[in-house]
């Protein structure tokens, strides 16, 4: 069996409110009858953590681990059958008027389409400057004792914000330092301890995590805020959601 991310529950913690039942789009919870929370399937669990936000006690996080891969597919039937159409349509790797097995890779965020732009070029005057001021910034290459980190403002991006959001220099790097990463392409196993140990050893002024709204991009925040944890650091925390087409969808702090 492959090894992947997926929900684990700490019965003594959960106090069976339901709230991660509601979250769960794939409907991969439910109350026992003891009124704790458990995994109905573990193929139902597509292990991005939706439901951690939701939990006021703390019961849920995301390990990894050698199971059953995620099938959005059988998700998808099992949720209609015990929601309905329409909240099956939310799941993890549905497209619209697709079943997940039809979906191009199974993940919305590999779903092609295109849109329009004001195809106008800026002036030079209207060229925008770039606010990087370190390298290297991938976490991959980044030293956890690396000196521009010192009592700086951190941005943690995903790759593909940068890409997509015009204003990601002005709106968001100014005045901070950058690392970038990709939670379904890179190889992630080393990033929640070289992220505590850096959260742990630059006395970090706050955190801005940016991620991509598809959610595949959402194990971003999920290493970060693990990260934190583990290094009993309170650092303030904003978490931005950029849209495809380049715009904020949500912004929180916490």
């Amino acid at each position: 069996m492959p090894k992947r991310k997926i929900i684990e529950i700490d019965r003594k913690k959960c106090n069976g409110c339901g709230e991660c039942i509601t979250a769960c789009a794939e409907g991969a919870l439910e109350l026992d009858e003891e009124g704790k929370a458990v995994l109905v399937r573990e193929i139902y669990c597509d292990g991005l953590g939706a439901c951690l936000d939701v939990c006021p006690t703390g019961a849920l996080k995301v390990v990894e681990k050698d199971t059953v891969s995620y099938n959005a597919e059988a998700a998808y039937e099992h949720v209609q059958k015990t929601r309905g159409k329409g909240a099956a349509q939310k799941v993890h790797g549905f497209s619209s008027g697709q079943k997940p097995s039809e979906c191009e890779g199974g993940c919305p965020g590999l779903k092609a389409f295109s849109f329009d732009r004001d195809s106008d070029s800026p002036s030079e005057s209207q060229k925008i400057n770039s606010e990087l001021s370190q390298w290297p910034i991938q976490l991959h290459l980044i030293s956890p004792a690396a000196p521009y980190l010192k009592n700086s403002r951190l941005l943690i991006a995903g790759d593909c914000t940068a890409f997509s959001m015009g204003g990601f220099h002005s709106e968001l790097l100014k005045g901070k330092k950058l690392i970038i990463a990709c939670p379904k392409l890179d190889n992630t196993g080393p990033y929640v301890d070289k992220l505590a140990a850096l959260f742990k050893n630059h006395n970090i002024q706050s955190l801005t995590v940016a991620t991509m709204i598809v959610p595949c991009c959402s194990g971003l925040e999920l290493m970060v805020e693990e990260a934190l944890e583990k290094s009993g650091e309170k650092i303030p925390l904003e978490k931005i959601k950029i849209g495809i087409e380049g715009k904020v969808k949500e912004s929180f702090s916490k």
